[in-house]
């Protein structure tokens, strides 16, 4: 389990002069869904970048990393999967518990509707990616399966979908894993069997000595090499499959 995000400085402000920063609604599968919303200033049409939130619900670090993301020249939002309960509160202790509790299914439709709402976008290019931490790295790997359209996806040490569901995947894949993270690892062999037979592009980095969580610099188990190292290759790779 992550530690809760203390008051730690942004590395990229919400005030921050280059960005267009708002807190806005789409439609989603059970309604409205709140969601961070950042771009870089101009009227130059950007590829989206949808990111999804671990397991504490869209927390001050989650719209950090899409502030970071859009200033790599992105249109991002980072919706909030706790929107059918109210959104995620200021305590998020409990925020595990109320993640279990809504519909996994629903939830998925829902950050689908986040790649088509950045699709639709009039500052789009109409290509579209999703990256996804934690909880949200899983939700990343079925954004890939639901939905075609999907140009890249970037899930962090996420759970993998289910082996028939693979060949559903038409993005590029880029996916990264911690070296001490044994429960979701153990699921890599039989993802990228399933990858490999569906001809399903993919790359596969693995972080020796990282734990669980090495991206979140908010967290008790953040590695700055490692995270570096896959931001690095993230925004190469968004860049690369966005272009």
């Amino acid at each position: 389990m992550l530690s809760s995000p203390g008051e730690i400085k942004p590395v990229v402000p919400e005030d921050d002069s280059r960005l267009v920063v708002d807190d806005i609604i789409y439609p989603g599968e059970t309604g409205s869904i709140s969601a961070h919303f950042a771009r870089p200033k101009g009227d130059r049409k950007q590829a989206g970048v949808v990111v999804i939130h671990e397991n504490r619900g869209l927390v001050p670090h989650i719209k950090d990393v899409a502030r970071r993301v859009a200033l790599e020249g992105f249109l991002v939002i980072a919706p909030d999967a706790l929107s059918p309960v109210g959104g995620t509160p200021e305590d998020v202790t409990d925020v595990p518990t109320l993640i279990r509790k809504i519909d996994r299914e629903a939830t998925i439709k829902n950050f689908v509707a986040a790649t088509k709402y950045l699709k639709t976008h009039h500052q789009s290019t109409g290509k579209v990616g999703v990256m996804g931490f934690c909880w949200g790295g899983g939700m990343s790997n079925q954004v890939a399966v639901n939905s075609p359209d999907l140009k890249a996806a970037v899930p962090f040490y996420g759970i993998q979908p289910e082996a028939e569901d693979v060949p559903k995947i038409k993005a590029s894949l880029l996916l990264h894993y911690a070296g001490n993270d044994e429960r979701i690892n153990q699921g890599i062999p039989a993802y990228e069997s399933a990858l490999k037979k569906a001809d399903v592009e993919y790359k596969l980095y693995t972080y020796p000595g990282a734990e669980h969580g090495f991206f979140n610099d908010t967290g008790s188990r953040y590695d700055p090499e490692a995270a570096k190292l896959a931001w690095d290759r993230t925004i190469t790779f968004f860049k690369q499959n966005l272009s």
